[in-house]
C-alpha cells in the first residue's frame, strides 16, 4: 500500500516505514504530524485518484529529525566584464517517518 501526498509544493510517494525529508514544517522532534493532502491510494489492484485531493484520507507521521541539507553552490559570471558572483545556500528540511496510511 502506498500514496502520494502533496506538500511544500512537492508530491512524494510514501508507504509505511518510508523516511521522507519534506520542506521544513513547524513541528518538534518526536511529534506526531497528519498530512491531509492525499493525491492518491493505491492498495494493490484497488486505486482511488483524488479530484485533486482524496476525501477524508491522510498520512500520519512521527517527525524523526530537522536539519539542513548539503550546499547548494550558485556562481555568476560575465565574461570578458570582471564580474564573478559567488553564493551558497542550505535549505532547511524536517524528517519524516511515515506511520499510517488511512482512507
Amino acid at each position: 500500500m502506498y500514496a502520494v501526498i502533496k506538500t511544500g509544493g512537492k508530491q512524494y510517494k510514501v508507504a509505511v516505514g518510508d523516511k521522507l525529508k519534506i520542506e521544513l514544517i513547524p513541528a518538534e522532534v518526536g511529534s506526531k504530524v497528519t498530512l491531509s493532502e492525499v493525491l492518491m491510494i493505491a492498495n494493490g489492484e484497488d486505486v482511488v485518484i483524488g479530484s485533486p485531493i482524496v476525501a477524508k484520507a491522510s498520512v500520519e507521521a512521527t517527525v524523526s529529525a530537522t536539519g539542513r541539507h548539503k550546499k547548494i553552490r550558485i556562481f555568476k559570471m560575465r565574461r570578458r566584464k570582471h564580474y564573478q558572483r559567488h553564493q551558497g545556500h542550505r535549505q532547511y528540511y524536517t524528517e519524516l517517518t511515515i506511520d499510517a496510511i488511512n482512507n
